[in-house]
């Protein structure tokens, strides 16, 4: 029986794997509290309600990253300070976020975290990580199509041009 072998969670965490979820806690919790902020800032009901659900699934995330990184004697990274609850109307109207502004930077980051967890699983000898960054990536999968939803029922979806025509290939 080699060291790969057996129950995959007394295999050690290579330095990839370590890194890799390491930086992914980092950036999880550093949007977490963008998250609360934007809470504080936006209008729109359906957009807050989706907010609030999704910190709540990346607060649950935190803490099971946060657990396999300890069991596995990785220091955690600094987390900042959550975010208080504010009124909107405290807060000035040049100085808020409008809500498709949210929407899209929130569109941004669901992308890049399906990224960064496709790049863990691909990394990954361990499969018990491997499955839990699975589970990460379907619920940031569901997440950006809720969003996405969200954002063409308020019109705040921006979109490319479409390519309607296509030239005639000219034969030499």
């Amino acid at each position: 029986m080699g060291i790969l072998s057996g129950n995959p969670q007394n295999e050690p965490m290579h330095y990839g794997e370590v890194f890799g979820v390491w930086s992914y806690l980092t950036v999880t919790k550093g949007l977490l509290v963008t998250y609360q902020t934007f809470i504080n800032h936006t209008g729109d009901k359906d957009l807050r309600t989706f907010l609030e659900d999704i910190t709540v699934a990346m607060k649950q995330e935190i803490d099971q990253v946060e657990n396999l990184l300890k069991v596995n004697g990785v220091g955690l990274p600094p987390a900042p300070p959550e975010r208080p609850i504010a009124n909107l109307e405290s807060i000035p109207v040049g100085a808020r976020f409008n809500d498709p502004e949210i929407a899209a930077a929130v569109s941004i980051n669901i992308a890049a975290g399906l990224v960064a967890c496709s790049q863990i699983i691909g990394q990954c000898i361990r499969e018990d990580i491997a499955m839990l960054f699975g589970q990460f990536h379907m619920a940031k999968a569901q997440y950006g199509a809720r969003l996405l939803r969200i954002n063409k029922e308020k019109g705040w979806l921006v979109q490319p041009p479409l390519h309607l025509q296509t030239p005639e290939l000219v034969h030499a």
